[in-house]
């Protein structure tokens, strides 16, 4: 990953680094047709302070190398469920809408020569619709039966009933985890060909970065959070 700074361009320092995409997209900076312009001539056109940019880009940057695993294992149950939540579903409600607008674009545009990415759309828009209704499940019934198996004064829900709605959940993760491995198949691993465009590019490691996450937030759920959660009730 090199190092940005001002006389790089942006396609170039999204080709090194595809989650630097984020960034551009927020700040309404064209990285792929546009992608030939050097930073500091794109933060001089939308009158953006470049120091700040650089700033932002290095952040993101350090974010990712310095991303490291939380101990499950040290949180009480009612911790693991505010952290699933903040750092998982926080982050699939900010992911998920951005990816919805790559896989249709992407498709769209580049679907004719690499019809593989017809599929990537088709399945992305079944797994997310599921997955925004399955968290949804998570925090308004399951997780608040689980922080009161943690309080004294809570009263603990059924284990009958608890170990029903789990397994569902489950289900749903092995429905989600399926839908994991056809992106994998479907883009080689993650790896785009190299006529790919910036935002091609960017749509990939999307995916990958993805993957990641939900094989941490499932793992946490199905293998430390409900089993002690059913083993408490």
């Amino acid at each position: 990953m090199n190092t940005p700074n001002l006389e790089t361009t942006v396609g170039e320092l999204v080709r090194a680094a595809p989650i630097r995409a984020r960034v551009f997209e927020k700040l309404g900076i064209d990285y792929c047709c546009g992608g030939k312009k050097p930073l500091a001539e794109v933060c001089t056109a939308k009158g953006l302070d470049a120091a700040t940019v650089l700033t932002m880009l290095e952040a993101l940057d350090g974010a990712a190398a310095g991303d490291a695993p939380v101990d499950a294992n040290a949180m009480s149950m009612a911790q693991l469920c505010d952290h699933i939540e903040t750092a998982h579903h926080g982050y699939l409600r900010e992911e998920l809408p951005r990816l919805d607008f790559m896989t249709r674009k992407v498709a769209a545009v580049h679907g004719a020569d690499e019809p593989r990415l017809i599929e990537v759309r088709s399945v992305f828009e079944r797994f997310a619709p599921e997955l925004m209704s399955h968290m949804a499940d998570e925090e308004a019934a399951v997780f608040p039966r689980i922080r009161k198996l943690d309080s004294t004064t809570g009263s603990p829900a059924g284990r009958e009933e608890l170990n029903a709605a789990i397994s569902e959940l489950e289900r749903e993760h092995a429905d989600a985890g399926g839908a994991l491995e056809r992106f994998r198949e479907l883009t080689d691993g993650y790896v785009p060909p190299e006529w790919a465009c910036n935002t091609f590019r960017a749509l990939y490691d999307g995916l990958a970065r993805l993957e990641r996450d939900m094989h941490q937030h499932v793992h946490k759920e199905n293998n430390v959070l409900f089993p002690r959660a059913l083993a408490a009730a």
